[in-house]
């Protein structure tokens, strides 16, 4: 490891992330004073991360002041865009008008670009677009004919390719004068004559080459090319992996179009854990916690719809046993804890299945073997639990024939719950929807009806 030189080295001081603590109740007080020069002047240093941070703690109407003070700060230094949350960010796209956003898009670069301007509807994005020059417009609309959430919305189009026949010196002759370079860039791209990525180099073992040598000699590495068509999450899952840093997206030819980064790429996986967990909940594909009340209201109300439905139906069993409940006031008592068991195991194995199945770890080929491995801990967690509860309901009601039956239950209820918490994401995944949308309201049902019914049934054949 080479280390500086010591009259080089920077005093030591703890690096702080993020907004200072009372920061924004600070910004909220002088907007509520009219201090508004005092804002523009604490907002001016902010990173572009902290800036958008800044906007989504405001309120709507505070926030609608700061955009007008920073408007220039906010097309200039346009990241700040990029990193806000959706609802916020076409809040403030509103805020800017088209020529704005069209300033700002030229800022950024392809993939943020692209990233922002697809969030808007076609009437607005047509207005922006009319204010881009024609070249980034060209850019801009052939990223739109992309399929959503693939690799070529996600690739950007700035990078450095040479062909592979040139040499050290031809090459760092022609980056001295070329003039459309990237800001930044650590690799260079070899093509081929048509095109197409035949390497990738480095820029560490680029510059230990000598003049003479050619790139194709310095010892390329392996690439990967990814199609445009691919979908984001198999992108994610290539560069896990191979382990990659970039990698180039090419056309149905093979010629390369364009890179993605590691960067692009730990977006698509918060994206895509956010998505899950928010359809494991019934929110949708993101969060709503800046919505308005009426539009929140809307999106949650047709998943609790359903939850009704299926609680019904759990309902529904229990009042088959209305008669033997009405006999042994102590199942009243008892009947949740069968069910709340069975859930929360099932809740484990669908949450491990879920996962699973979006690595691509579980598959036809050991489909039958995790299913299984997963009812054998069914049955495990099934008698352990049975004995205990088994045991305590003895000693609480003095009762051995109840403790038989809510041990029983407990066997059947868990070894449901595992059973379904493994082929319920199958199944769905077979059918072609996302096994993390509906698997939990359905696993649910299983173990709420398979649980009061075993409890129940037991019940009324043993104690009545």
């Amino acid at each position: 490891m080479t280390a500086a030189p010591e009259g080089d080295k920077a005093p030591a001081e703890a690096q702080e992330y993020g907004l200072p603590p009372g920061f924004v109740q600070g910004i909220e007080e002088a907007l509520d004073d009219h201090r508004l020069a005092e804002v523009e002047e604490r907002l001016a240093p902010l990173h572009s991360a902290d800036l958008a941070a800044l906007l989504e703690a405001l309120h709507p109407d505070d926030r609608r002041v700061v955009v007008g003070l920073i408007r220039v700060q906010l097309t200039t230094d346009a990241e700040a865009l990029a990193w806000l949350n959706e609802d916020v960010r076409q809040e403030v796209l509103d805020l800017l008008g088209p020529r704005d956003v069209a300033a700002a898009l030229q800022e950024l670069d392809s993939d943020d670009a692209l990233a922002l301007i697809e969030t808007l509807d076609q009437g607005e994005r047509d207005a922006v677009l009319a204010n881009v020059p024609a070249e980034e417009r060209r850019v801009l609309l052939e990223g739109l004919d992309f399929p959503e959430y693939s690799a070529g919305r996600l690739m950007q189009r700035e990078l450095v390719s040479v062909p592979d026949y040139w040499t050290v010196g031809k090459t760092i002759d022609w980056l001295r004068t070329a003039e459309d370079l990237p800001d930044e860039f650590y690799s260079l791209f070899l093509v081929d004559v048509h095109g197409s990525p035949s390497g990738q180099l480095p820029l560490s073992r680029f510059l230990r080459g000598r003049r003479p040598a050619k790139l194709a000699e310095l010892g390329l590495e392996d690439i990967h090319p990814i199609p445009a068509e691919m979908d984001q999450e198999e992108v994610a899952l290539l560069f896990r992996r191979y382990g990659m840093v970039s990698a180039p997206v090419v056309d149905r030819n093979g010629k390369l179009l364009g890179v993605i980064t590691l960067d692009d790429v730990v977006d698509v996986i918060d994206e895509e854990a956010e998505q899950d967990i928010f359809r494991l909940g019934g929110i949708g594909e993101q969060s709503d916690l800046y919505r308005d009340v009426a539009t929140t209201t809307r999106s949650r109300f047709s998943w609790l719809f359903v939850n009704l439905l299926t609680a019904v139906l759990a309902s529904s069993v229990i009042g088959l046993f209305e008669d033997t409940i009405s006999r042994v006031v102590a199942l009243a008592v008892l009947m949740p804890i069968v069910a709340s068991m069975g859930g929360n195991a099932g809740t484990q194995t669908l949450t491990v299945a879920v996962r699973a199945l979006a690595m691509r770890e579980l598959t036809d080929s050991n489909a039958v073997r995790i299913l299984w491995k997963e009812v054998l801990v069914g049955v495990i967690n099934g008698v352990l639990f049975a004995a205990i509860a088994g045991g305590v309901v003895w000693l609480w009601f003095g009762d051995p024939r109840l403790a038989v039956v809510i041990g029983a239950a407990m066997i059947i209820n868990l070894l449901a719950a595992a059973f379904s918490g493994t082929v319920i994401p199958l199944a769905m995944q077979r059918f072609g929807i996302d096994p993390a949308v509906s698997s939990a309201v359905f696993l649910t049902t299983v173990t709420d009806v398979v649980g009061f019914f075993a409890f129940l049934g037991l019940a009324a054949l043993i104690l009545i």
